[in-house]
């Protein structure tokens, strides 16, 4: 396929770029889905999903992916595996590059979404989806009546802390200055909560448990006290990065990297759309994800139409 001219070149597969290419390929459009090299998007690291319309039973997050795809592939995408290292915008067909091969796309929908900031530690990669998460909306129903600890200082993490006490006994916000960074509001609505409790100057050394969270080991930052604490399920909301690194010069993108639209799904180069997490900070849900990659591919379809 290198080199192979394309209607639509999808970059990215979490749900926004697979409804993209469900919606693309079922247009008639010859349809490219650069996957990467860890296809599925974040909820392959979600076990348990809920919250996707359409499914009476409890579905993974990784069996949702592979059925989105299958679907895509069914209607006449095309899938290449591979990690996309450069682009230009600056002329029609826009050219992408991978890590594999080159093509050309008349249209682009990016959809690589956004990564969730980690800790960083090896007992916290193992127990992801086994007690460890970035989305208390995503699973927080699944920690009812348990001890929680919620990891950051900002508005995300007071919104994340104040949504999971609907459900969980204690919050106990760990956070490694004395002070949070939120808005006044969502400060005092969290310091409010019976539920909610602060860890102040410290910071995690290890998540506890072997197939699931069963505490943490935290180290006090001031004094250097090492102590454990048990708990059913660790949050980490010390916020996300926006998997835009290989934009930057070819369309505009906000402070933190985020892709800036207008009107739904244009960027800022006529015939290059964006739907899902890449853009939205704000819900970051796989549902949201998967209407604005159909907007994104309805979008460019019209554009098409219009050249």
């Amino acid at each position: 396929m290198s080199g192979k001219e394309f209607d639509i070149i999808v970059i990215g597969s979490g749900p926004a770029g697979l409804t993209a290419a469900i919606y693309a390929s079922r247009g008639k459009l010859k349809t490219l889905v650069i996957a990467g090299e860890e296809p599925g998007g974040q909820l392959t690291l979600t076990t348990d999903v809920e919250d996707f319309p359409g499914f009476v039973e409890v579905i993974q997050g990784p069996d949702l992916m592979v059925r989105m795809r299958k679907q895509s592939q069914r209607l006449g995408a095309e899938f290449v595996d591979g990690n996309v290292t450069n682009v230009d915008f600056s002329s029609t067909p826009f050219k992408v590059a991978t890590n594999l091969e080159s093509f050309v796309g008349k249209t682009i929908v990016l959809a690589t979404g956004a990564s969730a900031k980690w800790l960083d530690l090896p007992s916290e990669k193992k127990l992801i989806g086994k007690g460890v998460s970035s989305c208390a909306v995503c699973d927080g129903a699944f920690f009812r009546d348990k001890k929680l600890a919620l990891v950051g200082g900002g508005d995300s993490a007071m919104r994340e802390a104040l949504f999971l006490t609907k459900f969980a006994s204690e919050v106990k916000v760990i956070h490694r200055r004395n002070k949070l960074r939120a808005f006044q509001s969502l400060q005092d609505k969290a310091f409010s909560n019976p539920k909610i409790k602060f860890i102040w100057d410290s910071t995690i050394l290890e998540v506890l448990g072997e197939n699931k969270v069963e505490g943490v080991k935290i180290k006090n930052l001031k004094t250097n006290k090492i102590t454990d604490m048990k708990i059913g399920g660790l949050f980490v909301a010390i916020g996300h990065i926006p998997n835009t690194q290989f934009l930057k010069g070819q369309i505009d993108l906000d402070k933190k990297g985020y892709v800036i639209v207008t009107d739904n799904t244009k960027t800022s180069t006529p015939g290059v759309f964006a739907g899902g997490d890449v853009h939205d900070w704000r819900y970051q849900q796989a549902v949201t994800a998967a209407g604005a990659g159909c907007m994104a591919a309805m979008d460019a379809q019209d554009w098409l139409e219009e050249k």
